[in-house]
């Protein structure tokens, strides 16, 4: 059996989210807090590493990483590989795992989207409802991005599963403010997306081989409402020069979101409206088969700080976490 890894970072008591998890004896689950989170965490399934334990841990990580931010997570990510986990299963403390939550192979035959097909809205598989993934540029949200001669069926290595949310979905602020209807998916199975197919992923239901972990990097100079997205878009062309493809599944979580202000919400996520096409321009055109994942992934982080998308700290960030790993 593998060791199975669910991280997550809380500044609440222990929610029903996290006690869904903490309930499956096949996963393993640390929670990762911050000087707002309780000093003391009633969910003794949960390994809970308060600000002051992740301060003995000795990773280089904490002495560089800010304090009450959501990048601190990535502790929990160095605290469940040093364990050996073989998955890790990323996710947030509104998410609530559904019965039927599954990890699936991560090789075999796919129903996939053809390759070269840019950007694509994944929610059109999975819905009727006009709602698109956050991170999607907003040039296609009205547009209808994949095709029924665009599935095709073939062997392929996934190296991230990304699981979709019902009831509130991971959409942007325009969406949230437009419409905010609740979406409960259909049932697609799972989807593939072929090299030269991108689709924005997160952090909220993502499941992630232990080749891949370097790509769990969270960039930390960026907005919130931008973090992953961005780690989600670096990663896409490093995993296909390393052979490895994204994959979607149905939704196996519940999102009980918690209170946001979708006009902060609009405004943390205004760079994600205004880069994601250079970042993957700029990614794609810097990773190369030749390389290794974290060269890859450091050469990316330094081209996107050349062109002012995320700061200079990055790179030290960066460094510390490529050696801790």
């Amino acid at each position: 059996m593998n060791n199975n890894y669910v991280v997550i970072t809380s500044i609440f008591e222990p929610t029903d989210a996290v006690r869904s998890f903490a309930d499956t004896p096949d996963f393993k689950v640390i929670v990762v807090g911050d000087k707002k989170s309780p000093d003391a965490y009633n969910c003794p399934q949960v390994d809970f590493l308060s600000w002051r334990t992740q301060e003995k841990l000795g990773y280089k990580l904490i002495s560089v990483l800010p304090y009450n931010h959501y990048c601190r997570k990535m502790i929990g990510y160095l605290h469940a590989i040093k364990k050996g986990a073989d998955i890790i299963i990323d996710t947030d403390d509104d998410n609530i795992k559904k019965p039927h939550f599954i990890i699936p192979e991560f090789s075999g035959n796919f129903k996939a989207i053809t390759g070269n097909k840019g950007m694509v809205n994944i929610y059109e598989l999975y819905t009727d409802e006009k709602i698109w993934p956050r991170g999607l540029p907003l040039r296609l949200i009205n547009a209808k991005t994949i095709a029924d001669e665009d599935i095709v069926t073939g062997f392929l290595d996934v190296g991230i599963w990304q699981g979709l949310a019902d009831e509130d979905p991971d959409v942007d602020a325009i969406y949230r403010l437009t419409d905010g209807k609740k979406v409960m998916f259909n049932s697609f199975g799972t989807i593939v997306l072929n090299e030269g197919s991108i689709s924005p992923f997160n952090s909220q239901n993502t499941i992630i081989r232990k080749e891949l972990f370097a790509l769990l990097y969270l960039p930390s100079t960026v907005t919130f409402r931008f973090t992953d997205i961005l780690r989600g878009l670096v990663a896409q062309p490093i995993m296909w020069a390393a052979g490895y493809k994204l994959g979607f599944t149905d939704a196996t979580v519940v999102q009980e979101r918690n209170p946001h202000d979708f006009s902060k919400d609009f405004e943390s996520e205004i760079p994600m409206y205004l880069y994601t096409d250079k970042v993957i321009d700029l990614c794609i055109q810097q990773t190369s088969c030749s390389k290794s994942i974290t060269d890859n992934l450091y050469d990316a982080y330094v081209q996107l700080e050349k062109h002012g998308i995320v700061m200079a700290d990055e790179i030290t960030l960066l460094n510390a976490w490529l050696s801790d790993l």
